[in-house]
């Protein structure tokens, strides 16, 4: 019979012969230090080749005692801890070791985790690993691999998986080691020959929590300055207008679309000039982003030095174009815009559409739809494009409501939309509320009735624009 014999050292030998012990068997134990881990030696009398061969029956040197009965009592605690306790992440092993490796792994099944567990014995079988995964992951890494060494290890893991916890491993003298690794993005690292199941298990759910709270803090960083990049193109998107009197009154309104509050190129400027006929623009540059929104600000800024300058209404169109296609970063992005004119004594708006939605005119408690000759859109093919000015006489006291797609595409259903027709209808109840309040019901019931389907996807521009008694601006976003 075999004296003091050491269990083999292999994947997963200890946990079959736990496996192959009668229930309640006591196993006396002695311990040794071997690079600086505890590892187990079977008790006198007990070989790994006999351990083997165990369950079911009495062996020399095993004292079998009966399992105690289950306590009932402690049932519903065990499940709440269970549940308080569970992580939901894989736990990946990168040791080179076999020796190591499989004293990770018992120590895994020692503590309270519940996570599957897989082994590499490289970097770049690790990496194999992580890529593409998407389900949270908690990598125990050694530093001394065939294929890197140092803590250019946890540089390599997080260029492949920028989202995975790291826990690192070090000897008994790389404690300054250990801190490096942390400094360069790992959440924690562990002395070998210091660990138990208790301080590993610890380990690994402090760095998965620790790993969120990086995660949600670079969100909320990344969400703030969208919000401060955000603003600087509100600025260049939603001007205030440029009026020189008080007899000419201007609403405007904007709102973001539904995704993460990002501006997209909805674009308006309200411009009056000497001669005090007051020009006014509102576009929908396609596609959302920032690259849109510059875009749009570019043709904004174009459209009111243009008028400034003295263009011709009819030149206008043409000219934007030509910025547009010269200023887009991707041959595919068009511009829809419509442009007015209205001279002074309120009679008549002249209208130039490039691929706009047609526009309200109300009157007295009453509205209707208008659509002047519409051209192409600006930028789909560049120089072929022909615009022609509308004359579209107006009552007296007439206002004229302008507005980008996104008023009026929000889903009213499955496979509904609210379109022209429902935005006509929504704005025929509404017809009798001021300005200001009319403007604002608009927006708000077209999104109380997309709400139930997403909202409004897209942003919203309105422009409402007409002569008064007391003329005054108004804008709001």
């Amino acid at each position: 019979m075999e004296q003091h014999t050491t269990a083999e050292v292999r994947r997963g030998s200890a946990r079959r012969l736990s496996h192959m012990l009668p229930a309640g068997t006591a196993l006396v134990e002695r311990r040794r230090r071997v690079r600086g881990w505890s590892v187990v030696e079977l008790p006198v009398g007990l070989s790994a080749r006999t351990a083997r061969t165990a369950r079911g029956r009495r062996t020399a040197g095993i004292v079998s005692t009966p399992p105690p009965p289950p306590d009932v009592s402690q049932s519903a605690a065990a499940v709440a801890r269970d549940s308080l306790w569970a992580v939901d992440a894989e736990i990946l092993l990168v040791e080179d070791d076999a020796g190591d490796a499989l004293l990770v792994e018992e120590m895994l099944t020692d503590s309270d985790l519940d996570s599957s567990f897989t082994w590499c014995q490289s970097l770049a079988e690790g990496q194999r690993f992580l890529a593409g995964r998407t389900t949270p992951v908690c990598v125990l890494l050694d530093l001394h691999l065939p294929d890197v060494h140092g803590v250019d290890a946890v540089t390599r893991i997080l260029r492949t998986s920028p989202d995975a916890a790291i826990v690192v491993l070090t000897g008994m003298a790389e404690g300054e080691t250990g801190l490096a690794a942390v400094a360069t993005g790992a959440q924690d690292y562990l002395v070998k020959g210091r660990i138990d199941p208790e301080a590993l298990g610890r380990a690994v759910r402090y760095a998965l929590q620790r790993k969120q709270v990086e995660q949600a803090t670079a969100a909320l960083r990344a969400n703030e300055l969208m919000a401060k990049e955000n603003a600087r193109l509100e600025r260049g998107l939603l001007p205030v207008p440029l009026l020189r009197g008080d007899d000419f009154e201007v609403i405007a309104r904007y709102e973001p679309g539904r995704a993460h509050g990002l501006l997209s190129g909805d674009f308006y400027d309200v411009v009056q000039t000497e001669d005090g006929t007051v020009h006014a623009v509102i576009g929908d540059v396609s596609g959302h982003g920032a690259a849109e929104a510059a875009l749009g600000v570019c043709l904004r800024v174009a459209w009111r030095t243009a008028v400034l300058c003295g263009t011709e209404p009819q030149d206008l169109v043409p000219l934007l174009e030509e910025i547009l296609v010269a200023e887009r970063s991707d041959h595919h992005l068009f511009t829809t815009v419509t442009s007015l004119v209205f001279p002074p004594g309120g009679r008549e708006v002249r209208v130039v559409r490039a691929g706009h939605p047609g526009l309200l005119v109300r009157h007295r408690g009453e509205v209707r739809w208008e659509e002047p000759p519409v051209g192409m859109a600006l930028g789909l093919l560049p120089g072929t494009g022909s615009w022609t000015e509308t004359a579209l006489p107006l009552p007296p006291g007439g206002q004229v409501v302008v507005f980008t797609d996104g008023l009026f595409e929000g889903r009213t259903g499955p496979s509904t939309r609210l379109g022209e027709d429902g935005l006509l209808a929504l704005a025929g109840r509404h017809s009798a509320l001021p300005a200001n309040a009319f403007v604002d019901t608009l927006i708000e019931e077209a999104a109380e009735g997309a709400a139930p389907y997403g909202g409004l996807a897209d942003d919203v521009a309105v422009l409402h624009l007409g002569w008064g008694e007391t003329g005054r601006a108004s804008t709001t976003w």
